[in-house]
């Protein structure tokens, strides 16, 4: 199989029985490590009309990734073994790929009492209460003790209640030349500086959800140079759009929204200089009447396993930004050491050269709502396999 191109994994010693399945190609074929996103949403249980485990995860493998970890904003919250026995039957019994669930920190994301955090870690990737902020810094400071004492991440989706009046995109130009309400960036920099503090204080290792603007990238910076234990995530529409590119669809609203063109330079500088620790998607699907409804009244959040490394290596390392070893470690490594996800000789398979446009009536996911619809991207996955299995197939 000399077309096979290995990056950022070294070419194992049975690849032709591995990859035998390849057709013979004149162009090389590109083979990566499995990619990992650490925050999706897969819907189940409780909301399996927007997405299911099985669903999602067959997403994620036409997507090229083999591990994901499935946020806890779900019924029943996963805050106790009680409520956490349901997901962790779906997962075993319907996962195409490795998913990894999430605890929730405080019972059902209330924000009012501790979740059962001991009696679930070892079933859980980490804790997050992702949908909500933790408002109370009193009880985050607990969360993150008992979060260190068990050897686990605090993953926050940090968002000031206080500071949101009503807003569901950006406080900026667009909002303000079309009558929108806005969300200001300090309702998402203003906890992440608290929660830094907090972090360096009590020694937890701290990971930051879904960075959207400069002065989060900037607090984030700060606390790595002094030495807290803190890493983030960003993701692909935060990197490649700002609010310049919004529309009057719901399919341009998520949580947080579309910010700034500085605050998209910000980011991108923050990926250069390792600020940002790795791209993640935040694959939020909703149905399509809940997404059909207007900036205004749609749900929030857009899906994005499918998409992420083609727009990614189309828009950041042919375009000279990135590298693609740089690109592979951000999708595939960087995810994996923070939250110690194995990699298990999981691979995807990816024709650089071959060209398409994103459509959504392709996707496998139950959620259509993409802002990237239309747009041509290089980059078609070929295969993916998991656990020495092909778990999709081009």
């Amino acid at each position: 199989m000399d077309q096979l191109l290995f990056v950022g994994v070294d070419r194992p010693m049975d690849q032709g029985d591995l990859f035998s399945f390849l057709p013979v190609s004149a162009s090389p074929i590109s083979v990566f490590p499995g990619f990992c996103d650490v925050h999706v949403h897969f819907r189940e249980p409780g909301f399996s009309y927007k997405e299911t485990i099985r669903s999602g995860s067959m997403a994620a493998a036409r997507g090229g990734y083999t591990a994901v970890c499935a946020m806890p904003n779900l019924n029943p919250v996963p805050d106790c073994m009680d409520t956490l026995r349901p997901e962790l039957a779906l997962i075993r019994d319907t996962a195409a790929i490795h998913v990894y669930p999430y605890g929730a920190i405080t019972r059902g994301e209330l924000g009012k009492e501790l979740a059962d955090m001991a009696d679930i870690a070892p079933h859980v990737i980490a804790f997050s209460d992702d949908g909500k902020g933790v408002q109370d810094e009193a009880m985050m400071r607990r969360a993150m003790r008992e979060a260190k004492r068990l050897g686990k991440v605090i993953a926050a989706h940090c968002e000031d209640n206080s500071l949101l009046h009503g807003g569901y995109i950006h406080d900026g130009v667009y909002a303000r030349a079309h009558g929108h309400r806005g969300i200001c960036a300090e309702s998402e920099w203003g906890p992440i500086k608290r929660d830094v503090r907090i972090a360096a204080e009590e020694g937890c290792a701290y990971h930051v959800c879904h960075v959207s603007c400069k002065e989060s990238v900037q607090a984030i910076r700060d606390a790595k140079k002094a030495g807290a234990d803190v890493t983030c995530e960003t993701a692909p529409h935060y990197l490649l759009m700002d609010e310049n590119d919004l529309q009057e669809d719901g399919r341009f609203k998520m949580n947080p929204p579309l910010r700034s063109r500085e605050d998209q330079e910000a980011l991108l500088e923050g990926l250069q200089d390792g600020t940002i620790d790795m791209i993640a998607t935040d694959h939020a699907p909703h149905s399509a009447e809940e997404k059909s409804r207007g900036l205004e009244k749609s749900a929030f959040g857009i899906v994005g396993l499918e998409t992420a490394f083609p727009l990614l290596c189309t828009h950041l390392v042919k375009k000279g930004v990135i590298s693609l070893e740089k690109l592979i470690d951000l999708m595939a490594w960087s995810p994996r050491r923070r939250f110690s996800i194995p990699w298990n000789m999981d691979y995807t398979v990816w024709d650089l050269e071959k060209t398409t446009v994103i459509d959504p009536k392709d996707f496998l996911s139950q959620g259509k709502a993409t802002p990237f619809a239309g747009w041509p991207v290089s980059g078609v996955c070929l295969a993916t396999l998991c656990g020495g299995k092909i778990v999709y197939q081009d």
